[in-house]
């Protein structure tokens, strides 16, 4: 259970009811529901293992016992929505989700499934779907290092580079869900090949994934160095480690990083004029490792006044910011009387 330090009010949004929010958070490792209260506790928090080498029904098995779980509880009748945070890519137009980390889901029409098992235990709630860079953003912003802001920029660093928007205190989805993903700008002309088919972009350069695969094509090898405490570890994690014992292909890999992402960030901040940008993530754990050529390098691309006192912060919710995320969004995005779906 995540309690606040100080209250805080229900995340900014039509919506006015003021009873729990069903939430469900989807990963490629664990599918985890709560109910998340107008102040950001949760109750009757569950979990299964996400199901792998199996059919899209057997996954959704998993889904429909999370939610089977949260029905259980004697809160369950007071819930007013449900807001589902999913790995992407999503498609919030028509509810489907295709997450890389799912492999039996292909434009799975989560939403009206998820609708489905709601109706089935007696609570036809309004139902959001959000992309889980989106959901953490909601979540910053509530609860967390954006909280206060009216324009943000959140960002999730991890085996890919995802993201979200706050404008004018609003969650900004964009029509399919995928506003605000960072990871997919373009920030090296003549860059090597994306996964997305682009080039050059954030991700094929600051993720997990390519910081480790560039320091291993440099000669770094996990058990060179001072680096000893990250030895055989050929992951982010251990170019991290690494890099914080003075290894100097470790250093440049981040570095490397740190400068792509502050591109996408000073751009992002150009084009919308964001006030803040919040980095989570499992590479974001390298600290300042990976902030402080952030921020080193932001100064040579965010050099418009309007820019220039751009901050750059950690996530503060850490694993509670799927689950909050999804609440938050659903708040969010909700319209004040919005109508439990017909069967």
């Amino acid at each position: 259970m995540i309690t606040p330090t100080t209250p805080s009010p229900t995340p900014r949004a039509a919506a006015a009811t003021t009873g729990p929010t069903v939430a469900i958070d989807i990963g490629g490792t664990k599918i985890a529901g709560a109910l998340v209260h107008p102040d950001g506790t949760m109750s009757a928090t569950t979990r299964r293992a996400t199901p792998r080498g199996v059919d899209a029904e057997s996954v959704m098995a998993a889904v429909a016992e999370v939610v089977a779980d949260l029905s259980e509880s004697p809160l369950w009748a007071s819930a007013v929505r449900c807001g589902i945070g999913s790995a992407g890519p999503v498609d919030t137009s028509r509810g489907t989700v295709s997450p890389v980390n799912i492999g039996a889901w292909r434009e799975f029409p989560i939403q009206e499934r998820v609708a489905a098992e709601l109706a089935a235990r007696g609570a036809g709630l309004p139902t959001v779907l959000a992309g889980d860079g989106v959901a953490m953003t909601a979540a910053e912003h509530w609860l967390g290092a954006a909280r206060g802001y009216a324009n943000a920029l959140c960002m999730v660093v991890s085996t890919g580079v995802g993201g979200g928007l706050i404008l004018n205190n609003q969650l900004h989805p964009g029509p399919t869900g995928n506003a605000g993903h960072i990871g997919h700008i373009s920030v090296a002309f003549d860059g090597e090949p994306c996964a997305c088919g682009g080039r050059g972009c954030v991700e094929s350069i600051a993720s997990g994934t390519a910081i480790a695969r560039w320091a291993l094509d440099q000669g770094w090898k996990p058990s060179d160095g001072p680096g000893r405490g990250a030895a055989h570890d050929a992951t982010a994690a251990g170019v991290a480690a690494a890099a914080a014992e003075g290894d100097p292909i470790a250093l440049a890999a981040f570095d490397r990083a740190g400068r792509a992402l502050a591109a996408a960030i000073a751009a992002s901040a150009t084009l919308v004029e964001t006030d803040i940008a919040v980095i989570g993530g499992g590479v974001a754990a390298a600290g300042e490792t990976l902030f402080g050529p952030i921020r080193s390098h932001l100064a040579q691309y965010a050099t418009l006044s309007f820019v220039q006192d751009l901050r750059v912060v950690p996530a503060t919710l850490g694993t509670h910011a799927g689950l909050i995320g999804a609440a938050a969004a659903a708040t969010m995005l909700l319209p004040p009387s919005a109508p439990a779906p017909t069967a």
